[in-house]
């Protein structure tokens, strides 16, 4: 008899909380403390990791690093943690050693480094750079790709995804954890540049995503935000079939920005009502829900 789907307690692994409780939305797309481990009790969720955010380009005032750091020891019985360090850090150029600012976050317990959201190119010298350090010190980065340059933020890829691809393929240690609408676009076909940036609908023809997975072991698809729901709940036979096959590259992720946003609860009803019909198989359920999340980031595998 297989597992019930409360049984397998699930790791989150895209997380913003925010240290202040007066900055949290509208101000800020991000939530409070107190709302996130509400949430985590409602679905399930035994642990996060904590995402801070540097880059001006995606939040007025700054998630820190010090500021998430402090959140996840406060706090250790709900929460890891990564860093973050904007490849423009320091020095702004390609030559900037990042890597003693990351060997140091490591030696505070960050995890892994993200949400990488500076809104320059996937394939920047600057972004290379930063992806060198991180391949050095066996960090994966959680990345969210834009569509374009200016009016968004994230790094800037084309349709087809070619920069991340270059990017993949020079650094082949680096796991790379994909995530927004322009990523989970690339899981049909038929994606074009108008409607990469919002959320395609409809019966979906195998896209680059599932390509760029096969060729590539380092790459990993993260679950947060409706970019993910949405790609997975437009064809539910294909997110079967996608599932069955990439079950080991997917990570359960939740990406809470507003106290009523309902897609957490979405994504969470569709993969364990899938699981408990027998669409999803137990050993999938289990390594995208929580399985992949502790071999990737080395996290004891214990229930509290």
């Amino acid at each position: 008899m297989i597992a019930s789907a409360k049984a397998i307690r699930k790791i989150d692994v895209h997380a913003h909380v925010i240290l202040h409780p007066e900055f949290e939305y509208p101000f800020q797309l991000v939530t409070t403390l107190a709302r996130q481990i509400a949430l985590y009790d409602e679905l399930n969720v035994e642990k996060g990791v904590l995402l801070p955010i540097v880059a001006p380009e995606a939040e007025p005032l700054v998630m820190s690093n010090g500021d998430t750091c402090y959140l996840a020891k406060s706090n250790p019985e709900r929460f890891y943690w990564f860093c973050n360090v904007d490849p423009r850090f320091g020095e702004n150029r390609p030559e900037s050693d990042l890597g003693a600012h990351l060997r140091f976050f490591q030696s505070l317990g960050a995890k892994g480094m993200g949400e990488l959201t500076a809104n320059l190119y996937a394939d920047d010298p600057l972004v290379d750079n930063l992806f060198s350090h991180c391949e050095e010190c066996g960090l994966p980065v959680t990345i969210h790709i834009a569509p374009t340059k200016g009016g968004c933020y994230g790094l800037i890829d084309e349709v087809g995804l070619p920069r991340l691809d270059r990017m993949l393929h020079k650094h082949p240690r680096l796991k790379l954890f994909g995530h927004s609408q322009p990523f989970w676009a690339e899981i049909d076909a038929g994606v074009t540049q108008r409607s990469r940036g919002a959320y395609p609908t409809g019966k979906v023809r195998e896209g680059a995503l599932a390509r760029l997975l096969r060729e590539h072991e380092n790459l990993y698809c993260d679950l947060s935000a409706y970019s993910a729901c949405n790609a997975l709940t437009r064809d539910p036979d294909y997110a079967y079939r996608f599932i069955e096959e990439f079950a080991d590259r997917m990570l359960y992720g939740i990406d809470l920005c507003m106290p009523d946003d309902r897609q957490p609860r979405m994504l969470a009803s569709f993969l364990d009502a899938s699981y408990e019909s027998g669409a999803i198989r137990e050993a999938d359920y289990y390594a995208l829900c929580r399985g992949n999340a502790i071999r990737l980031l080395r996290l004891d595998d214990r229930t509290d």
